[in-house]
Parts: structure tokens; C-alpha cells; sequence
């Protein structure tokens, strides 16, 4: 079915990035919003913006019914998820492709394939693809999850089975704490996905976390490299580069066309990323779980490999078959992108909503920056803190890394405190430059740094 009309189903800086690849596809936009977003860059871009409800998301951006009253109405015939809210939901999914629209993104049953761990593991394994040691499915037998705690040894991570974004995750070091955590893991995932189901798996000491993108047209799947997403807090990616810096070629092979075999044993349409857990001692990978949708971190893989991944989704939803042969797609240079929150650091990271009184975007060679934000803007407190991100490319990683602190020093966003104190750290900091870390690396640091952020 050929796309006339996109509706862009989400907010922020995702809704910018889609405007922006549909205009050049020749599509008109529909901005849906809730009431507290009317002023929103995103609305003012789009062809036509509909109010779907209330700022609470339950009301507005999770409301699948008046989304489609949307759709129907401004007679769009396509609905982009972006990421987040419904973005992995199989349900929605199923709901526009029965409403006669097409969904940008794969088919319900794929996402209920992949976008559940225990079934997404089960489909890895099934594929070949290496997993972490542990449950073979969904656990909800206190005794039985005891059970497979002690067979597969401490440290284990206890993880929700759907959903994703660290939310409903636990380590435990012992048995008394794998009995203290487990409710209140179940307890986390049933409030953020609606589903308490858990699963168990071993903890890799020292894990860093790997990611593959890939394209699928239902039939045939491509990767467009890996990313390295390792620097994270609270489990929330913070620091993202493509490639990895520490990845023997011959590992990177391997780990892509896993990611392949594993989208093309799923019949995967559109783009996705595969999550690995990787040790950079014996080299090995372990897949964890399929992100089925857009990344947050997509913009680097982009930089690198000159795809546009959000025009290629959209296409690809439109029916065309990938036109993109794996032997064409190439690693070129290096690519950083940090998050620019509405947080304080120096307050633990607390929220920081508030108007934006001034904004000096960096620009230059091999900088970009995906935002939603405009002078006068009111970032508004019912949403999750992301303001936009910083993308830059060079050569060399060092170059990138030197590129991305004086785009940093350009970056001005006046009226709010942001994230930019800690990512002028981090490019400072030597173990980033050697990229000597791990996914549990970033938080030891930020204790012996603090006073560096209240500075």
C-alpha cells in the first residue's frame, strides 16, 4: 500500500526526526498531541495536529482508540509509533492494521515474538544465537525461580519478561536478596508494562552492552553494524557510539550475522536492534533481547553508514522490498550521540522542566543535533526528561570524541539545567578516551565525580 499521509503516533524529538523523513518521502503529516504538548515543535511542523486528550500519557499517547479517531479522520492512511509508548505494543499494531492503515513498523505477532525476552530468547536459541545462561521461560513459581537461581550461580539479574528501558530489573547477590527483590521486580514490571511476569538470567561481571541494527522487509534482513551503548545510569543508556571501539572484526562479523539469522528466522519488517551482552576478556556474546522499533540511539549508525534509518522504516512499511544490499553497507568513521535531558545533575539527576529562555545550537562538520526544542518553548513536567540529542561524526574516534567537547562548549539551552555537565565530563575523562568501561561503570564514577558536577 503506498503512504500518503503519515500520522506520527508520539512527542518530543522522535516526532521531529519522522516529520522531517516523511517531507522528504513527499508525505503530509499528522501530529497527534495531548493538551499539554499543543505548542510543541513537532505540532507546529506537521501538516495537521489533532489534540487525542489530557497530558497523562494513559489519556492521550496510550490511548489507542482516539489515535485512530485521529487517523480516520484527517484520513491518514499510515501511523508511526516512534519509540516508547506504543511503539512495541503488538496490540496497537494489530489495531491499525485492522483499522485498514499500515503500521510502520513489524506485524503484531512479531513483536509478540521479539518484544518478549523469554520469547525472543527462545527464538534465539532456536536461530543459534548464543544467550545468557538461565530461565528457560517465564517464571512465576517463587520456588521454581529459586531453583534456577542456585543452578545457574550468583550474581543473577531478575528482569521483567516484557518491556524494556531497565524498568523491573533486580540483581541479586544472594538468596536473601533474590527473595527480597523478586516481588518488587514482578511488582515494578506489572505497573510499567501490565505484566508481572519475570525471568532469570546469570550476570555477566564486567558486561558491555552491544546492539545491532538491522532492516527487514519480512522476508529478507541486512545489519548496518553495532553501536556500544555502554555508559549508562540506572540502566538508561547516557553515552552512545558507533562502532564499538573494543570489537575484534572477527567477532563483529559474527555478532552481526547473528543479528541477521535471528531477524530473518522472525520475518522481521522494518527496522530493529538486536541487544547483546559482551565480554570484552573471552569475547563472547550473548544476545538478551530485540528492541522492535526505533532507537532512541539510531542518529550514530546513520552517521556511519549513511542510511536513513527513519526514511528506510517507512518505505519498507509502504511495501517496498530492501534496497540496500549487505555488501553496500560500510563502516565510515566514528559517531558519538549523548542525551540531553531536562535533568540536574548535580542534584541527583532530578527532573528540571521549565522554559526555555535562550538556545545556541552547535553546528559545524560532522555535527547534529535531533531536538524539540525552540526558544520560548515550556518543556512540559509530564513526560520523560529528553530535550534532544547531541550527535557528532569524525574519522577517528578521538576525533569524534574531540568534536563532540567543542560542540558541547557550543550547546547553550538557557532556563532549564540540563545533562550537558556530565557529558563535558565524560569527554574529558581518560577511561572514556581509552573507552575502558562496562555497563556498571558509569555509576561508581558519578559518586567520585559529584563534586565536579556541583562545581
Amino acid at each position: 500500500m503506498a503512504i500518503r499521509k503519515l500520522l506520527i503516533a508520539n512527542r518530543g524529538e522522535i516526532a521531529v526526526r519522522i516529520i522531517r523523513a516523511a517531507r522528504e518521502l513527499g508525505l503530509r503529516t499528522v501530529q497527534v498531541h495531548s493538551a499539554a504538548d499543543a505548542e510543541m515543535l513537532a505540532v507546529k511542523m506537521a501538516d495537521e495536529a489533532v489534540n487525542i486528550g489530557p497530558p497523562h500519557a494513559a489519556k492521550s499517547y496510550l490511548n489507542i482508540e482516539n489515535i485512530l479517531k485521529a487517523a480516520k479522520e484527517t484520513g491518514a492512511d499510515a501511523v508511526h509509533p516512534g519509540y516508547g509508548f506504543l511503539a512495541e505494543n503488538a496490540g496497537f499494531a494489530d489495531a491499525v492494521e485492522a483499522a485498514g492503515l499500515v503500521f510502520v513498523g513489524p506485524k503484531g505477532d512479531s513483536i509478540r515474538v521479539m518484544g518478549d525476552k523469554v520469547a525472543a530468547r527462545v527464538a534465539a536459541e532456536a536461530a543459534g544465537v548464543p544467550v545468557v545462561p538461565g530461565s528457560d521461560g517465564r517464571v512465576d513459581d517463587p520456588e521454581h525461580a529459586r531453583h534456577i537461581a542456585m543452578a545457574i550461580g550468583f550474581p543473577v539479574m531478575i528482569k521483567a519478561a516484557a518491556g524494556g528501558g531497565g524498568r523491573g530489573i533486580r540483581i541479586a547477590h544472594d538468596m536473601a536478596e533474590f527473595e527480597t527483590l523478586m516481588p518488587q521486580a514482578s511488582a515494578e514490571a506489572k505497573a510499567a508494562f501490565g505484566d508481572g511476569g519475570l525471568y532469570i538470567e546469570k550476570v555477566i561481571e564486567r558486561a558491555r552492552h552491544i546492539e545491532v541494527q538491522i532492516l527487514g522487509d519480512g522476508q529478507r534482513a541486512i545489519h548496518c553494524f553495532e553501536r556500544e551503548c555502554s555508559l549508562q545510569r540506572r540502566r538508561q543508556k547516557v553515552w552512545e557510539e558507533a562502532p564499538s571501539a573494543v570489537l575484534p572484526q572477527t567477532v563483529r562479523e559474527k555478532l552481526c550475522e547473528s543479528a541477521v539469522a535471528l531477524a530473518e528466522a522472525v520475518n522481521y519488517r522494518g527496522a530493529g536492534t538486536l541487544e547483546y551482552l559482551y565480554d570484552d576478556v573471552t569475547h563472547h556474546f550473548y544476545f538478551i533481547e530485540m528492541n522492535t522499533r526505533i532507537q532512541v540511539e539510531h542518529p550514530v549508525t546513520e552517521m556511519i553508514t549513511g542510511i536513513d534509518l527513519v526514511r528506510e522504516m517507512i518505505r519498507i512499511a509502504g511495501g517496498e522490498p530492501l534496497s540496500i544490499r549487505q555488501e553496500d553497507v560500510r563502516i565510515n568513521g566514528h559517531a558519538i550521540e549523548v542525551r540531553i535531558n531536562a535533568e540536574d545533575p548535580a542534584k541527583n539527576f532530578q527532573p528540571a522542566p521549565g522554559t526555555v529562555t535562550a538556545l545556541r545550537v552547535p553546528g559545524g562538520p560532522g555535527t547534529r543535533f535531533d531536538t524539540m526544542l525552540y526558544q520560548g518553548y515550556q518543556v512540559p513536567p509530564f513526560y520523560d526528561s529528553l530535550l534532544g540529542k547531541l550527535i557528532v561524526w569524525d574519522t577517528t574516534r578521538a576525533g569524534a570524541i574531540a568534536r563532540m567537547a567543542r560542540a558541547l562548549d557550543e550547546l547553550a539551552v538557557e532556563g532549564l539545567s540540563t545533562t550537558k555537565p556530565l557529558h563535558q565530563l565524560l569527554a574529558q575523562d581518560e577511561s572514556v578516551a581509552k573507552a575502558d568501561f562496562h555497563t556498571r561503570w558509569l555509576e561508581p564514577w558519578l559518586e567520585a565525580n559529584a563534586h565536579r558536577l556541583n562545581s
